[in-house]
């Protein structure tokens, strides 16, 4: 069902490397398809919308917005409970992204030169939430609401519609609670295109976030640059880091937690004690009989999992650094001990009693995370995500005397006269 390592090395870095491009040969004739759509939708906007609408969606629709009636219906259709727990979780992710907010500043020199930085929100955004039966209400708390902490003016949802035309009720409940500006009826490739173009209904965004199948991946992926990205992110990712005290139950239960999205997601265990992975692989077949994904978990334990077992905790962190998960769980004894060796990883789960599903959905740091080792580089989305910064400098005649020639010097040595010029006018 999922591979074992003895750590030597070598054999488990071959295996780490051979399945690091796991998704590259996925859908070759993907781009094409997605480039069409593109332009057909930047042609044709609403019409285009509405077409792919009918033929990918089944539904034929005379309106793309999503009425604020609708939205009640939907919300007071949702059970206290569900709701309770949706504003609890969004009320700590607001926590935790209010901590994140950086300020405008503004620094006074000698001789009036005045320096700084202004920070503010981005005008509009655009959110893709996936619809239908894999529906991620956690998805629109955890984009929406740093966006809405740092100030973004308006932010606009494209969710697809399920078969009778209405939007998924928790889907559209959690929109509410985050303060989502707009929600519209359309998904796909031809929703990010939309975005990014802007048609009759909707407005074209500074930048879109949120998760999306390979064709919304791909979109995102060819239309950054006209529009800004959160991140091309690929399957999802687990790493745990185990020691002796570790429970081979819990164990088993969080590598599911991950296999079960996808057939490409993988799942690895990187243990320190053999005794522990033997009885972790007993589980993993106990538990998958009971889950409702099996076939999906197998795969991709069977494909892409791997339980390493490691010398010990300082070879168990290099391998987890090697990988840069997305998703690092450190279930080991004092697990604060080893933070500050943990370089590379999205989001850093500690001790037995914080499986990687809180994170998902209720702490309040955020679940959306660089994948495909790109945690070596790239941050999970923040309150920065959402946010511009312009310098400004203010020069009197007095400091511009004291350090033209200076940057004349400069500007000519890199054979920019014309820059040199520009001083120079003034010095005279």
């Amino acid at each position: 069902m999922v591979t074992k390592i003895i750590a030597d090395g070598k054999k488990e870095y071959e295996f780490l490397d051979s399945i690091r491009d796991r998704s590259d040969d996925v859908a070759l004739d993907v781009n094409k398809i997605v480039n069409d759509i593109i332009i057909n939708v930047k042609i044709n906007k609403d019409a285009a919308l509405k077409e792919y609408t009918e033929k990918f969606d089944k539904v034929k629709l005379n309106e793309l917005l999503v009425s604020d009636r609708e939205i009640e219906d939907a919300y007071k259709s949702v059970s206290d409970e569900y709701i309770d727990i949706l504003k609890e979780a969004a009320k700590n992710i607001e926590d935790f992204h209010s901590r994140q907010k950086t300020q405008s500043f503004i620094n006074t020199k000698e001789d009036n030169v005045i320096l700084g930085q202004r920070v503010r929100g981005l005008e509009k955004v655009g959110i893709y939430v996936p619809g239908g039966t894999a529906a991620y209400p956690s998805s629109v708390l955890m984009n929406a609401i740093p966006a809405k902490v740092a100030g973004v003016k308006e932010i606009i949802m494209v969710t697809p519609p399920l078969k009778d035309g209405t939007v998924n009720k928790n889907i559209l409940a959690a929109a509410k609670i985050a303060g989502v500006t707009k929600i519209y009826k359309v998904g796909g490739a031809q929703a990010i295109a939309a975005l990014a173009f802007g048609t009759e209904s909707i407005d074209k965004v500074d930048k879109i976030v949120g998760p999306g199948n390979i064709f919304v991946a791909t979109a995102k992926k060819n239309l950054f640059g006209i529009v800004d990205i959160d991140m091309v992110a690929g399957p999802s990712e687990i790493l745990i880091i185990a020691d002796k005290t570790a429970n081979p139950e819990f164990l088993a239960a969080d590598m599911m937690s991950q296999a079960e999205h996808d057939i490409l997601a993988s799942s690895i265990l990187v243990v320190t004690d053999e005794k522990i992975a033997d009885e972790t692989i007993i589980q993993l077949e106990k538990q998958s009989k009971t889950l409702e994904r099996e076939e999906i978990i197998k795969k991709s334990l069977k494909d892409f999992g791997a339980i390493i077992v490691a010398k010990n905790i300082e070879q168990a962190i290099e391998i987890s650094n090697y990988v840069a998960p997305e998703h690092l769980e450190v279930v080991v004894e004092n697990p604060m001990t080893y933070l500050g060796q943990l370089d590379n990883a999205g989001s850093i789960f500690l001790g037995s009693y914080s499986p990687e599903p809180i994170g998902d959905y209720f702490a309040g740091p955020n679940h959306v995370l660089p994948t495909g080792k790109t945690a070596k580089f790239f941050s999970p989305l923040s309150v920065d995500s959402f946010v511009k910064r312009s310098s400004f400098i203010y020069y009197s005649e007095k400091a511009l005397l004291r350090d033209g020639e200076k940057v004349i010097k400069f500007a000519n040595s890199e054979g920019l006269t014309a820059h040199a010029n520009s001083i120079k006018v003034r010095l005279k």
